[in-house]
């Protein structure tokens, strides 16, 4: 029998470690034992490999308990985690750590989490600090208290955290817990024996004045079918309240007496999915034509790349290929890039699909998280889950087909903390494990994966007519700067963007605004001195919240509530610079009264169902304009939407990257898809300051080909994807002179190794967050590079540094590969 486990800890340290199997004691690979870590903690490892060779030089720690009889991870994972840690250079237990629900990782470190599940009862319920607390905790994760008060520049927030735990918005762990709790079912039964009919006379005989209790036992008996003597029919509370129509308080009467008890049954949340209730879409001659190159396509390639423009039905084909996969028993995994799309999604795909659909994200309970892991652990079923990147970590057991909707969108990158991954490129690796095939769908692809379609890496399969031949939408563009030179704006809106406005609102037709900024401005100014207010712990100025009369930092949540006076001159000059949703909010109610105007952004969308609430309400034509950020962007399907107006196209072009372009281009074309969907064409209106920009002109003739001809020429000359791999290497420090000596020395080092490949050190565009100073050193490598082997390298070469100079221990190094 092997007498040594080793382990995988959610830390990010390289490699495994060696525990003692304790006599007695039955562990499996891939199943999670409780092990001490230093003097005091305690972590939740996975067994990787069981052995019984002996570690020498220092005293073996024993495994403390096993969490499971059977493997938390299927084969695979553990293989497609290696490949994430070596391909996005972090460790293995980095990757466990952001691939398993919290609910299956005990830990005895105490944290404070935000309550997915809390919402505001109404609005103005939170102060500005604990808004600000919330915006820290919901963008780490998990942090702890000192934490907090660092981030936030706060001196003391346990009071403050503990009114929120007192409002159940943040949850807290203290000591070695299991997080998971099942979801339970209050159900009631008689403390009668079937059959004892004499008995239940007697009841009855007792209960005549109490004629609500002697109600609550006939509906009992009726429910449970009691009478037939068949098997009893388990009765919830809920249903026997509501049968028959007493409160609770009789119910609990009843109980004291003897007369029924009540009793907690566990449930499966995702019992009431539904059935399938409808047919599969009819697809139309040129979807027919696009389904069947697909499938042809899947014969020669692991990859295929479906190009169909804005409202061409690519969901209809996603559907066809979704059924042809179950009926081959396989599973399916359908990633989108936001939660948003999963609310729309959701409901199609419930109808045709029911309980075979499953919905996996960050904005699930823990516990919801866990029961959809245990699920798929526990059957082999075919099903479909639909989600956001993180689905791709699932324990899949049987992955026939994955798609990736929206494939270009920088939502599949996940930034902080590591693994810093794509979801895209991981769902085609974990494909390819699976034996799988991928559909990759896009109206506007990512440049490196066009680029691997043109050259047959990848099949490729056109759909470039909408559904029912609407034509696309006509693109309108207004110069800003001659408009204000003719004083034809008011504030961001130009007259004839709301003459056409108004004139769609009176047709019955829907609005959407886009303004890719959130918060009521950007920046506050002193007209008089010019002071600006900038955040303590980063290098940015601070957005004005209006709604919550605050000043934000959007990076740390740091906030303040806005001066009546100028700190600086004490004169009553501050003004508000700039355009965000909540002020194109406030502004457009001013031009259009009366009219029913909703907000999508991240203000918005903090609760569980705001994305549902907000989707529905403008689907139902209980709102009339939608004023949003990118969120609006991304796929959604409003048949009475005929105006999108882009307010300021300017902000999303001219940002120094080599991706702006795209992203410009990607984000403009897709806010103009909105516009005119099943019997209509649309009008898309952007405002410019600059009206001949190649990227203007590319969105006003939808030309995809064009612009990727064009940036692929720009990413050749300058060497940047495809024709290389990016790998950004950042270092941060509390000390700015320290960081900046080091990242010499650092880049210095890697010259020795890479040459001309290395550029930098650079501070970023933002030098300083969270208290922070921060180098930026940009490493291009050969596509063919071997990840694996840099790793090694860019590992020796830190540790080399280190053993030269102390102060690398206080330095935070991190890489992100592919960045976007």
């Amino acid at each position: 029998m092997p007498q040594f486990a080793e382990t995988l800890l959610p830390l990010p340290l390289p490699g495994t470690y060696t525990y003692r199997v304790p006599e007695g004691m039955s562990v499996v690979v891939g199943s999670r034992v409780l092990v001490p870590f230093g003097r005091k903690k305690i972590y939740t490892a996975i067994i990787v490999q069981l052995h019984d060779r002996e570690p020498h030089g220092y005293v073996v720690k024993e495994i403390l308990s096993v969490l499971d009889d059977k493997p938390i991870v299927r084969h695979p994972q553990l293989k497609f985690w290696e490949w994430i840690a070596d391909y996005y250079l972090c460790s293995t237990g980095e990757v466990y750590k952001a691939a398993l629900p919290s609910g299956l990782k005990v830990e005895s470190e105490t944290f404070i989490s935000i309550n997915p599940d809390f919402e505001e009862e109404h609005p103005g319920q939170l102060t500005d600090r604990e808004r600000a607390i919330l915006d820290v905790t919901a963008q780490r994760g998990r942090v702890q208290i000192a934490d907090i008060a660092t981030a936030t520049g706060f001196k003391t927030v346990e009071r403050t955290v503990s009114h929120l735990l007192d409002m159940d918005a943040l949850h807290v762990s203290e000591r070695v817990i299991d997080n998971y709790r099942p979801k339970t079912e209050a159900c009631v039964r008689l403390t009668i024996q079937q059959g004892d009919d004499q008995a239940l006379h007697a009841c009855l005989d007792q209960l005549k004045r109490a004629h609500k209790q002697e109600t609550l036992v006939i509906a009992y008996l009726d429910l449970s079918r009691w009478l037939q003597r068949g098997e009893l029919r388990e009765v919830s509370k809920e249903a026997l309240l509501k049968r028959a129509d007493v409160s609770a308080a009789v119910l609990s009467e009843a109980v004291r007496r003897g007369i029924f008890e009540i009793y907690k049954k566990e449930i499966n949340r995702f019992a009431e999915l539904g059935t399938a209730l409808q047919e599969l879409p009819v697809l139309t001659d040129e979807q027919q034509r696009a389904y069947k190159e697909i499938h042809q396509s899947m014969r020669d390639h692991h990859v295929t790349l479906l190009h169909g423009v804005t409202s061409s039905g690519k969901t209809s084909i996603y559907m066809h290929l979704i059924e042809d996969a179950l009926r081959l028993n396989r599973q399916v995994l359908y990633l989108v890039p936001e939660i948003a799309l999963t609310t729309q999604l959701t409901h199609r795909l419930r109808q045709v699909f029911g309980d075979k659909l499953l919905i996996y994200h960050s904005r699930f309970s823990d516990n919801e998280r866990v029961d959809i892991w245990k699920r798929l652990l526990d059957t082999n079923d075919p099903c479909v889950v639909i989600g956001v990147r993180s689905a791709v970590f699932l324990p899949y057991s049987k992955l026939g087909l994955v798609i990736v909707d929206e494939e270009h969108d920088s939502s599949y990158k996940q930034q902080d903390p590591a693994p810093r991954y794509n979801g895209r490129n991981a769902a085609i690796v974990l494909a390819q494990m699976h034996g799988a095939r991928v559909v990759l769908g896009s109206a506007t692809p990512a440049i490196e994966v066009y680029n691997h379609g043109l050259a047959g890496r990848y099949g490729l399969v056109k759909l470039l007519t909408r559904y029912g031949d609407i034509q696309m939408p006509e693109v309108k563009v207004i110069n800003t700067l001659e408009a204000r030179k003719r004083r034809e704006m008011n504030g961001l809106f130009s007259n004839e963007l709301i003459t056409d406005c108004r004139e769609a609102l009176k047709r019955g037709e829907q609005v959407i605004l886009f303004q890719n900024r959130r918060g009521y401005a950007p920046m506050v100014r002193c007209k008089e001195c010019g002071w600006v207010p900038r955040c303590e712990n980063c290098d940015v100025s601070l957005t004005y919240h209006k709604h919550t009369r605050s000043l934000v930092c959007h990076y740390c949540g740091y906030s303040i509530t806005l001066p009546d006076l100028c700190p600086a001159c004490q004169l009553p000059g501050i003004e508000v610079v700039g355009y965000g949703t909540e002020r194109i909010e406030d502004d457009i109610d001013a031009v259009f009264p009366g009219e029913k105007i909703s907000r999508m952004d991240l203000d918005t969308t903090r609760s569980k169902n705001s994305y549902d609430h907000i989707i529905d309400d403008f689907s139902h034509h209980k709102t009339n304009i939608l004023v949003g950020t990118q969120m609006v962007t991304k796929g959604l399907d409003f048949d009475g939407v005929s105006i999108v107006g882009i307010l300021n196209a300017d902000t999303m072009i001219n940002f120094p990257d080599f991706r702006s372009h795209e992203r410009a281009f990607d984000m403009l074309e897709q806010v103009a898809g909105r516009a005119g969907r099943a019997h209509k064409r649309g009008q898309v209106i952007v405002q410019t300051s600059n009206p001949g920009h190649d990227i203007i002109a590319f969105v006003q003739q939808h030309d995809y080909e064009g612009f990727y001809k064009h940036e692929l020429a720009d990413r050749e000359r300058f060497g940047y994807p495809p024709f290389t791999r990016i790998i950004n290497i950042y270092l941060k420090h509390r000390d700015d002179a320290t960081v900046g000596e080091l990242a010499n020395r650092y880049s210095n080092m890697l010259r020795q190794v890479f040459a001309e490949r290395v550029l930098g050190p650079e501070p970023p565009l933002v030098a300083r967050v969270q208290n922070l100073y921060i180098r930026q050193v940009v490493l291009k490598m050969e596509i063919t590079a071997s990840m694996s082997k840099v790793k090694a390298i860019l590992r020796q070469i830190y540790e080399n540094l280190l053993a030269t100079d102390a102060r690398m221990k206080q330095v935070r190094l991190y890489y992100d590969v592919d960045p976007v």
